[in-house]
């Protein structure tokens, strides 16, 4: 193979990488492109989906007795909701308002204020419960301070905000709702009986 020809396969060989290279610029533009595109359109499009399937959007929430943007509320109907705390234990705790006007649908956030006045830490759990009854399985809490156990720490404050949203099938008789929170200290050590009363002596025999 003469030299002439084998510059000509170099070349050759080199024109074609350029035009693979030159392929797979334009295709990697064209996938770069279209992710783009369908990344854009994916807003409009989740928006679009929610609307067709009722699917509710949050997009700001305020604390202490706020309200959370929400597509579907039943603004025909006011509900009363109010607020009630128990301590079992030494520490301060109350919702900062005592009640609120609530639409059935609508995303609401009340806050619990906490305070541990001991030198030590303390662990407490929060229990709810609701009057009537029959308002329990309505009253639909979103995020809550009672789903797991708290922990505060020696002198610490805390503000403990609950999202909940009273749900529209809410029966048309029930006008007011209390939800009450019982917050106990937990994994305090249980008191001994002294030395010597561990039982109860046994009863004397006949005739002694």
């Amino acid at each position: 193979m003469s030299v002439d020809q084998q510059g000509r396969e170099a070349q050759e060989a080199r024109e074609a990488d350029k035009r693979f290279n030159r392929g797979m610029m334009v295709r990697l533009m064209v996938i770069v492109a279209v992710m783009f595109g369908f990344g854009y359109a994916l807003v409009p499009l989740y928006k679009k989906i929610c609307d067709i399937t009722g699917i509710n959007v949050v997009t700001t929430r305020e604390l202490h007795g706020g309200s959370v943007k929400n597509t579907q509320v039943d603004k025909s109907r006011t509900v009363t909701v109010e607020f009630d705390s128990n301590a079992r234990g030494p520490f301060a705790f109350r919702p900062v308002k005592n009640s609120m006007e609530v639409h059935p649908g609508e995303m609401m956030t009340i806050v619990y204020e906490v305070a541990n006045g001991q030198s030590r830490d303390i662990s407490a759990q929060a229990i709810p419960s609701y009057a009537p009854k029959q308002a329990t399985q309505y009253f639909k809490k979103l995020e809550c301070f009672c789903f797991k156990q708290q922990t505060l720490k020696a002198n610490e404050a805390r503000e403990m905000p609950v999202v909940f949203v009273i749900d529209p099938a809410l029966p048309k008789d029930v006008k007011s709702i209390t939800l009450s929170y019982t917050f106990f200290e937990v994994g305090t050590p249980v008191a001994q009986a002294p030395e010597g009363q561990l039982s109860a002596p046994a009863p004397a025999g006949k005739g002694s």
